[in-house]
């Protein structure tokens, strides 16, 4: 008789928490979310605001950006991954694993400090360079590269970053030797390209697209398998010099760890019906920026498999944080 008085408490007990954590999820959100970038403006940040500007539409309350940049993202994430576990601080970012991965103690961790809301969507990358530079191709780009060592310099968000790892990749794969270097964030990096004072970026192709139509910058090619929609006659880098070169940027949301399940399926729910509203789907086709739906635990996967391909890199090309 105790024990089933027992088993009958636990259960009554498990009951009301379900119960709860259901009237949470429902009532969700009472009050602003506030929605941490971890880099400065740039394209994380557009596909951020983008989806927030949804989200407040969809929940009748307001999703706030927050800007929080600096070192390679890590104040960012460390201002997310030490808040209450309550989904009312989230994170939105993009690929950037290489300043956490070369970090001998890193304080934060991409995979185990977060939990995996939803993606935004994947963006293909593009290698440009500044129109003074003398090359109109991949192979032109390498030659150059391999004729004059150290003397092409080219710009990331910073140590660790989308472009700082795709270079790197390239430079492994290409087999030249070119100077890195870094800014804080995409936006002053493309800026600092633009104004030809460092001479090529290979970063995504949502931040370019704007210059290279303007002619501010010289696209040589996508880091697609296979060519854009948005620029059919731009080769692939795999096509046009360097075989195997694949490189492609995500967007997603993030929770501290710990949040409840029911609020992460709930952002989840409405995140994919968000990317599915017309004008985001407007927006992301001018940006190139492809609709990928995952579940928190298709994301959570493609996080780990991202993970491994970019600790590969940073021990190759001896990444260290800076």
């Amino acid at each position: 008789m105790k024990s089933t008085a027992v088993l009958a408490s636990a259960v009554l007990a498990l009951s009301a928490v379900a119960a709860s954590s259901a009237w949470s999820a429902a009532a969700y959100p009472e009050k602003v979310v506030r929605v941490i970038v971890p880099w400065p403006p740039g394209p994380t940040d557009t596909i951020a605001r983008l989806i927030s500007t949804e989200l407040t539409s969809r929940l009748k309350q307001s999703f706030v950006v927050d800007n929080r940049a600096g070192a390679g993202g890590i104040v960012g994430m460390l201002a997310t991954a030490q808040s209450p576990a309550d989904g009312y601080t989230l994170m939105a970012t993009s690929t950037a694993y290489g300043y956490l991965i070369a970090q001998p103690k890193p304080n934060v961790d991409l995979i185990k400090s977060f939990d995996p809301i939803a993606l935004f969507g994947m963006n293909e990358s593009m290698l440009a360079v500044h129109p003074s530079l003398p090359v109109k191709s991949v192979k032109e780009l390498i030659a150059l590269a391999r004729a004059k060592p150290r003397s092409i310099h080219y710009a990331s968000s910073g140590v660790g970053g989308f472009p700082h790892m795709n270079t790197e990749l390239f430079k492994l794969m290409a087999k030249i030797d070119i100077v890195h270097v870094p800014f804080k964030g995409g936006g002053p990096a493309i800026t600092d390209v633009i104004g030809g004072h460092t001479q090529m970026i290979l970063t995504s192709m949502i931040g370019l697209i704007p210059h290279v139509k303007a002619g501010r910058l010289r696209p040589l090619g996508v880091g697609s398998l296979t060519r854009s929609k948005t620029m059919p006659d731009l080769p692939t880098i795999s096509e046009a010099g360097v075989p195997g070169y694949e490189t492609s940027i995500w967007y997603g949301l993030f929770a501290p760890a710990g949040t409840p399940p029911a609020i992460i399926q709930r952002l989840n729910t409405e995140v994919n019906a968000a990317i599915g509203a017309p004008e985001v789907q407007k927006t992301y086709e001018a940006l190139a920026v492809l609709v990928r739906k995952m579940t928190p635990a298709e994301f959570g996967k493609l996080m780990v498999s991202e993970a491994a391909k970019w600790q590969k890199v940073v021990n190759d090309a001896g990444i260290k944080p800076e």
